[in-house]
């Protein structure tokens, strides 16, 4: 299944940037006396003079396990198509939907066949924006955003929720190891909050600052969560802590101007709480012996298409 998807990814890749192999035809350009010129870019979407006025993705990624604070919500691969829409190059609009490519693969309990079945649908509506700080820090990149995230009902146990995100990024600045802080807030399932801190680089392997064609990325990042978080996720009673340790390599290979293939690698341990490294590993033990551990390895690939 996975070099299939693999496969499938890579000529999915090789039509889109064929299908913009010309490019003079694929640019539509107009202009407005007063009003400057407004025109169409593959991968950068529609602007009017220097104005982004709305440009457009879509991806389909493939993650070996269902993988959420660290913990296994699903011991087999998904597959998760996604789709966004960016306004002015700050507001914009997604949805994605994760869906099982194995039997009996439910996020927690027995739903019977789950192949090719979809478990959540996602809807999302945030801002985002980079800013830039000067030589020292570099560029400051902001998103905030509120997910409605809608379960199948086969989850007789467990309701749809709500989430409000807030996530802050450094890069290009003169610090060599580039900071990510996140923070995620459920308002409906358990009231909970987690926090990742999470610090890593990017280097270029081919191509260079200007135009890089493929980069390296490994990171390591740190998980927190109140009592509430661990306790929505059996993790402990009462008691929040360090959460997940997650190391992390990620390659992007920029096939062409509006087209890019991912790959990644992780680990995920419980490493500083005891009792929440005892839940973890009771929490994945559910799946069975293979997974009565605290400590997971994962990896998945993924495609993103540009408009």
């Amino acid at each position: 299944m996975k070099k299939t998807m693999t496969m499938a990814a890579f000529c999915a890749a090789g039509i889109a940037c064929a299908a913009l192999a010309d490019e003079d035809k694929a640019n539509g350009v107009s202009y407005t006396p007063g009003e400057g010129i407004s025109f169409y870019t593959p991968g950068e979407g529609i602007s009017f003079g220097e104005q982004k006025i709305l440009s457009a993705e879509a991806g389909i990624s493939f993650d070996s396990k269902y993988m959420t604070y660290g913990v296994i919500d699903g011991k087999d691969p998904i597959v998760t198509p996604s789709a966004q829409l960016t306004f002015l190059d700050w507001a914009y609009l997604g949805v994605s939907s994760i869906f099982d490519v194995t039997k009996g693969n439910g996020k927690r309990g027995e739903y019977g066949n789950r192949a090719g079945k979809w478990t959540t649908l996602d809807a999302t509506v945030g801002i985002a924006h980079e800013f830039e700080l000067g030589e020292t820090f570099g560029k400051l990149s902001v998103d905030a955003n509120y997910i409605y995230e809608y379960l199948r009902r086969h989850h007789s146990d467990m309701g749809d929720t709500q989430y409000l995100n807030l996530e802050l990024g450094l890069s290009d600045g003169i610090f060599w190891l580039e900071p990510t802080l996140a923070i995620e807030r459920d308002l409906m399932a358990d009231e909970g909050t987690y926090v990742n801190f999470a610090l890593g680089h990017g280097f270029t392997l081919i191509g260079d600052e200007e135009e890089a064609v493929l980069t390296f990325t490994p990171s390591v990042g740190q998980g927190f969560g109140d009592k509430h978080r661990t306790r929505g996720y059996e993790l402990a009673n009462d008691h929040g802590g360090l959460m997940d340790t997650t190391i992390k390599g990620e390659f992007e290979w920029a096939v062409c101007a509006n087209v890019s293939l991912t790959a990644y690698v992780a680990y995920s341990d419980y490493w500083f709480d005891r009792r929440l490294r005892d839940g973890a590993r009771e929490y994945n033990g559910a799946w069975g012996s293979s997974c009565d551990h605290s400590w997971t390895f994962y990896g998945g690939v993924g495609l993103t298409l540009k408009f």
